[in-house]
């Protein structure tokens, strides 16, 4: 989630400009390209280990722990608080014996003295509350073990420490907790979760709204760094049952199964709901003129709502008596059908803007189910919210305001993160590149392959982000989102590894050969908690390339590009005998290099040379079959490498 990735190009330029000014890399005619360092065969930090194959796949002896939630809560329209209780099943398959556990409770960052709001910069920032008054967070109680016994525990910000009352056994060995808690929804809670007023009622986006168990895995151990706002989730799998009670005006939807729609739907809504299940097209389920009227409700005070939801790692919903309902279904390859469904105000409602929101659903989950892998939930449901764009197993928080390609862009961006990170579980607190990375990547596709390229935008050069990706300003993709201006997570995060899967796919191992190692990646880690390393080692040993050059230029540094003709001669002085031309590499990262010349007829001829010719060297030379004599010579005549200094990469004769 990160409205920043939201922006059209053009935006994006503006932000480059006014964030970045004019720093660039230092432009120089001497190289300080070093072969050694970017072709150093000493990368990888770890060896293969029964836990994780050094093919990138998961060891024969991979595992990791489970948590199971039984959830029961209350939504007071009122105070806007949220209370309940939780029981929690937590199954230790380490090889590790545990005498205590960790949980997440990430309500608490909105506490005013949280760790979260005192890093809070002063300027605007997406991570906090909006009001200064708000003083949020858990109030936990009744902590106790499966047999009713209270157990000690101490809360540390937004992490929890429970004493286990008996070691818990390795491989296996199971435990059971529960706990009551409440807070208050924040209004604007960091742009995950929230409340937005309509003229029909609030829209109740709940999300990080219970305690869940921290993740412990055979890389750190117990992940339990603190919730401030910018790193996101990293969550163990396991099954949901959760009710959620509200007043009988609220429609309530999850990411999951609804098990008792006969008693929270009315009849004509249900039969609406069971026509949208056999339906390509949009079925209105609940109409923009039924909102306001009482019988579009059953006539109760209260209404419970259970779902289920089955090997997911995380959970959220939402609540409002202001939903206009509609749905249609999602054609699977396997011959299974899912649900689209959108959930939206009035206020949303016509000039090409949530009445689409189904469609789009259903086509951005039926193109990645086709492309990589199918979507494992029974429904999809994207809500119309005050939060920007945040995703959760099966459900979505979006732009209430967003219309057109912005809807489909955020709508396909929040779906895509079903496949990163809840497919493939990766640990978001750390490496949000390979979450919101990869998922931008995806979205390029996607939106490529929509409606026959309706909302594809692409104008110009595809490099024509270049200043913002080689700014010399800019942290590592590889730093922690907490690590990074905030200013910059939005580039690091999203746009520059986005770009970088896209130049791997299409100018260094191509497309069919790149898309069959990405889909292995997906599969071997499906539902498992892939690392940097795992990703780095699947993509080489599929493709059969040593592609340590390419992550040390673009992931572990901020490295930049600088491709430079500096010479063209002819063959023993003789245009006709071809033409030899010298090409320098400038600057720290080796591509491969697109050289195209033009000759005196207008004749074009193109060459490509494999990256390996930086292997041993910063300049070589190349003799271009030709003859006749050349007027231009060009690196890059498509402009898709991300060159710093374009001004060298063309040759034009006296």
């Amino acid at each position: 989630m990160n409205k920043t990735k939201l922006l059209p190009l053009a935006a994006v330029l503006l932000f480059s400009q006014a964030v970045f000014g004019q720093a660039q890399p230092t432009r120089t005619t001497e190289s300080v390209y070093d072969y050694k360092a970017a072709f150093n065969p000493v990368f990888y930090n770890n060896s293969g280990s029964v836990y994780r194959s050094a093919s990138g796949k998961p060891g024969h002896q991979y595992w990791q722990n489970a948590a199971n939630y039984d959830i029961k809560v209350s939504l007071n329209d009122q105070t806007h608080e949220v209370k309940g209780t939780v029981k929690i099943s937590y199954t230790n398959n380490s090889p590790d014996k545990m005498d205590f556990i960790w949980l997440q409770l990430e309500q608490n960052l909105f506490n005013q003295k949280s760790i979260g709001q005192a890093v809070v910069p002063l300027t605007n920032s997406r991570y906090g509350d909006s009001s200064s008054e708000f003083d949020g967070g858990y109030t936990i109680s009744q902590v106790k073990d499966q047999s009713g016994k209270e157990v000690k525990y101490k809360i540390y910000d937004t992490r929890m420490r429970i004493e286990l009352p008996k070691t818990l056994e390795a491989n296996g060995g199971k435990i059971e907790f529960s706990m009551d808690f409440s807070y208050i929804v924040p209004e604007y809670g960091a742009d995950r979760t929230g409340i937005l007023p309509t003229s029909e009622g609030n829209i109740y986006a709940i999300a990080q709204w219970y305690p869940k168990m921290a993740v412990y895995d055979d890389v750190h151990g117990w992940n339990n760094l603190p919730y401030t706002g910018p790193g996101e989730f990293y969550l163990e799998y396991g099954d949901f049952n959760v009710e959620i009670t509200a007043p009988a005006n609220h429609i309530v939807v999850l990411g999951g199964e609804l098990l008792n729609p006969e008693e929270v739907w009315t009849k004509e809504q249900l039969d609406r709901f069971n026509k949208a299940k056999n339906s390509d097209k949009t079925v209105i389920i609940r109409s923009q003129d039924e909102v306001p009227n009482p019988n579009s409700r059953p006539k109760k005070s209260t209404l419970t709502w259970k779902y289920r939801l089955n090997n997911a790692r995380d959970v959220a919903w939402a609540s409002s008596k202001s939903f206009i309902i509609d749905a249609a279904k999602i054609n699977l390859p396997s011959g299974k059908k899912s649900l689209a469904l959108s959930a939206y105000p009035k206020e949303s409602n016509g000039g090409n803007a949530w009445e689409r929101s189904t469609e789009y659903t259903k086509a951005s989950i039926e193109h990645y189910s086709n492309k990589w892998m199918e979507y494992p939930y029974p429904i999809a449901v994207n809500v119309a919210s005050n939060v920007g764009g945040m995703e959760y197993p099966g459900i979505v928080f979006c732009g209430s305001r967003a219309k057109a390609g912005s809807l489909w862009g955020v709508t396909d961006h929040e779906f895509g993160h079903i496949w990163f990170p809840m497919i493939v579980g990766s640990n978001e607190r750390l490496y949000a590149w390979m979450d919101e990375g990869f998922n931008t990547f995806i979205n390029d596709l996607s939106t490529e392959a929509f409606n026959n390229g309706e909302y594809n935008r692409t104008r110009g050069s595809r490099n024509a982000m270049t200043r913002m990706i080689m700014n010399p300003s800019l942290e590592p993709i590889m730093t922690t989102p907490q690590g990074m201006k905030e200013r910059n997570i939005g580039m690091l995060a999203y746009y520059k590894p986005g770009y970088a899967m896209r130049i791997l796919r299409d100018e260094v191992l191509g497309a069919e050969r790149f898309d069959a190692a990405f889909r292995k990646y997906v599969e071997y880690w499906a539902y498992k908690h892939p690392t940097p390393e795992d990703f780095f080692r699947v993509m080489e040993n599929e493709t059969g390339e040593n592609l340590n050059w390419f992550w040390r230029s673009w992931i572990l540094n901020n490295w930049s590009l600088d491709q430079a003709i500096t010479d063209v001669n002819y063959v023993e002085l003789d245009p006709t005998k071809g033409a030899i031309i010298t090409i320098s590499n400038l600057q720290k990262m080796p591509m491969p290099v697109v050289v195209e010349a033009t000759t005196v007829s207008g004749k074009k001829i193109r060459h490509k040379l494999p990256v390996e010719v930086w292997e041993r060297n910063s300049s070589w030379k190349f003799v271009l079959n030709t003859t006749e004599k050349l007027t231009n010579v060009r690196i890059d005549p498509d402009q898709v490498y991300p060159d710093s200094n374009p001004e060298n990469n063309v040759w034009n004769s006296n």
